[in-house]
């Protein structure tokens, strides 16, 4: 074995990493300016667009599209520094050639792509709405080109394809600033419906976060074997999960002990049948009659 040859062919590595350096740490510079440059722009143009909601979300956009473009500039000035032979148009023939290719092996990358920025666009929900999405549901948290990030509601993050939230139904919880509550109560069909109507009202318009306008309606929902079903409907601006978790617990709790203080029949015992058969004697040639009867226990 040379071995002469081969020191000579590490020697000449190491002396042409060495002369190669200062170009390296130049290249690697200018990079760092490049991309400390991208994201004062994209901050920057973020900002111009802040005040409006869709304005807004396109800045998202061109933001990020003009940290991208800073970027791979840098990147080719920095291969230009470091490879003194390399020319940018090489770079961009190659990326013509392999485009076909890369476009079957990143599609699903581009849908979501194309389908991120359609989302910020439109603008159908923004960072810090709930929304519920397939069994997904929490608080957006941030809105990018390829997927969105929830926060769930039992401290969880779900990450959802932007083509999922595109071509699927999205619910919006924090849409509007007034929610419906609807809750169904079973009373006996000896309470007095007029009575009842009042004691569920009148215990509404005592919490606060409950809305006079829209009015609160009790209605009849349905008869049953069990007794009369009530649904009650009222109104609240708040849309937070948490919130409404508390108002919901205010709002059964007062419906309970409403209900119980004014001797109403909740959720009653249904009817039970039983079925008395009576005795037959030995000596009767005939069957025995079976009789039904209702009791309340």
């Amino acid at each position: 074995m040379d071995f002469a040859r081969a020191w000579t062919t590490l020697v000449d590595m190491v002396n042409g990493f060495i002369a190669a350096l200062p170009d390296l740490l130049l290249a690697l510079l200018i990079f760092m300016c490049f991309y400390y440059f991208a994201r004062r722009t994209q901050t920057f143009v973020v900002r111009l667009t802040d005040r409006r909601q869709k304005a807004r979300n396109l800045g998202v956009i061109l933001g990020k599209l003009a940290q991208t473009g800073v970027i791979v500039a840098g990147l080719l000035v920095a291969l230009a520094v470091m490879f003194p032979s390399f020319k940018p148009g090489d770079l961009i023939q190659l990326l013509g050639i392999g485009s076909i290719a890369v476009g079957f092996a990143f599609r699903d990358v581009f849908q979501n792509f194309l389908a991120g920025i359609l989302l910020l666009l439109t603008a159908p929900f923004k960072i810090g709405d709930q929304i519920a999405v397939a069994d997904f549901e929490g608080t957006v948290e941030d809105i990018q080109t390829r997927a969105t990030t929830l926060k769930t509601y039992d401290g969880r993050r779900v990450v959802i394809p932007n083509t999922d939230l595109f071509t699927q139904s999205v619910t919006v919880n924090t849409a509007f600033n007034k929610r419906r509550l609807t809750y169904e109560i079973v009373v006996g069909y000896d309470d007095d419906l007029d009575e009842v109507k009042r004691v569920i009202q009148h215990g509404l318009h005592t919490i606060d976060d409950i809305l006079h306008e829209p009015p609160v309606e009790t209605l009849v929902a349905a008869l049953g074997d069990g007794g009369v079903t009530m649904r009650i409907q009222c109104w609240t601006r708040l849309s937070s999960h948490t919130h409404l978790l508390h108002l919901q617990d205010k709002i059964l709790t007062m419906l309970k002990n409403r209900l119980v203080e004014h001797h109403i029949d909740l959720f009653p015992t249904p009817p039970v049948l039983i079925k008395h058969l009576e005795e037959v004697r030995e000596d009767d040639t005939t069957n025995g009659h079976g009789a039904l009867i209702s009791i309340k226990p």
